[in-house]
């Protein structure tokens, strides 16, 4: 595992917190992290303009251990030099512990969609120019030529809304170095109903509404119409967000470490309103 040479500890099992959430809250998320023995923290931020990387740094200045993770910088609505002066101002400080992620996006989300491909060249081109190491920056790849780019150009991958299936796929393709830290989502709900309610809704809107996901999925395994149509069906809804016991949903979170990822990220999803930091808790008291 990379990440055991560069001096980034990321661990095995990570927390992954919502853009959803005020900076804050996140700030306060993180610092709990910590305590509860997280190695990792990755704060989304889907296709927000954050520049100047400000929350990163402010989440850094709180706490003292805990590696922090962009998940991701967006590369349609973030200037490539400005993250690279960003990324150079925290690291000055924090390096150790901080672990820049990009990525391209979608479509559906921004409007100056193009070229895919030839972008995150040209931005990983960008970074390097603005002096951020290979080794400190993860790409989010879904497909085999994104990631093998990510396995070239970056530490490793950072994918989003997968199943172990694709894991095991992108271990193959990257071979036994880069670094895979596959997002999982999870309801700490023993009632399958009741977890299908907080799940599906998540999933459904906007990211079943997003071509590169549904085509990824229809890649591994979920490829009948009624799978990703509405709402998805309850076997992808159950195998996207886990849900049961702290030991049942572990053994969930445990495949894509058995298919080959070394390091899970966990976003906790809660009903409306409800802080996800007790199932945080206990799954770390469970798992770490």
């Amino acid at each position: 595992m990379r990440s055991s040479t560069t001096g980034l500890q990321l661990g095995r099992i990570g927390a992954w917190f919502n853009p959803r959430y005020r900076d804050d809250d996140r700030t306060e998320f993180v610092v709990q992290a910590e305590a509860f023995g997280y190695p990792t923290a990755w704060l989304g931020f889907g296709r927000a303009s954050i520049s100047d990387l400000a929350l990163v740094e402010r989440v850094l200045d709180a706490t003292a251990a805990i590696t922090v993770a962009t998940a991701i910088v967006n590369m349609w609505t973030n200037d490539a030099a400005d993250i690279a002066r960003a990324y150079q101002r925290i690291a000055s400080r924090h390096g150790d512990r901080f672990l820049l992620g990009i990525g391209i996006g979608h479509p559906e989300s921004v409007t100056t969609y193009g070229q895919p491909y030839a972008t995150m060249v040209d931005y990983l081109d960008h970074l390097d120019a603005g002096g951020v190491p290979v080794d400190r920056r993860i790409l989010a790849a879904l497909g085999p030529r994104a990631l093998r780019l990510a396995g070239d150009r970056t530490l490793g991958t950072h994918p989003y809304l997968v199943v172990p299936d694709h894991t095991r796929e992108a271990r193959q393709i990257l071979g036994p170095n880069p670094v895979i830290a596959p997002e999982h989502k999870v309801v700490l709900e023993t009632d399958p109903h009741v977890a299908r309610g907080i799940g599906r809704p998540f999933v459904a809107d906007p990211y079943l509404k997003l071509r590169n996901y549904t085509n990824n999925l229809r890649r591994h395994g979920y490829n009948n119409d009624d799978d990703v149509a509405g709402g998805g069906s309850d076997r992808l809804i159950d195998a996207l967000v886990l849900h049961g016991t702290t030991d049942e949903i572990g053994a969930g979170l445990h495949a894509h470490l058995d298919a080959g990822a070394d390091h899970v990220a966990i976003q906790v999803l809660t009903a409306d309103g409800h802080s996800p930091l007790p199932a945080y808790q206990q799954l770390a008291a469970a798992l770490l």
